[in-house]
């Protein structure tokens, strides 16, 4: 009895690695959710209230992957920190990026960045976490 108890159990633990290991979420659009860092080598990472780089550069028709590395959540969005004032602003050119949300020690893909030019992101809750994407 304890012996097909404790075979039951093992196997449920190794099901339910599997399908963590194996899990993650894709959404169309600007911006895609993934719990895998390694989508695209242009990553910017992010640390509790900064990028970790506050620029990044890529070719035109690439994403950027920003990874969170701490467990403190993010909200990035096109525009950036003025003095300390939010100035949320769409660029011609840049993918749109609205409320996209990196909780914590997880990534989002940003892009494709199709037009090159500088284009800005920022993160809604931690004035002054900007990130320049230059688009060659």
């Amino acid at each position: 009895m304890y012996r097909k108890l404790l075979y039951m159990l093992t196997m449920l633990c190794i099901v339910s690695l599997v399908l963590v290991a194996c899990g993650g979420d894709r959404s169309d659009g600007s911006a895609a959710n993934s719990g895998s860092a390694a989508i695209t080598g242009n990553q910017a990472h992010m640390n509790d209230s900064l990028f970790v780089q506050s620029s990044i550069t890529i070719k035109k028709g690439e994403s950027v992957t920003l990874v969170s590395d701490t467990f403190t959540p993010h909200i990035i969005a096109n525009g950036t920190w003025d003095n300390g004032q939010a100035r949320p602003e769409a660029e011609a050119g840049a993918p749109a990026v609205k409320g996209v949300q990196v909780n914590g020690n997880s990534s989002s893909t940003v892009g494709p960045f199709t037009t090159a030019g500088t284009f800005h992101l920022y993160c809604t809750i931690h004035p002054g976490m900007n990130l320049t994407v230059v688009v060659q």
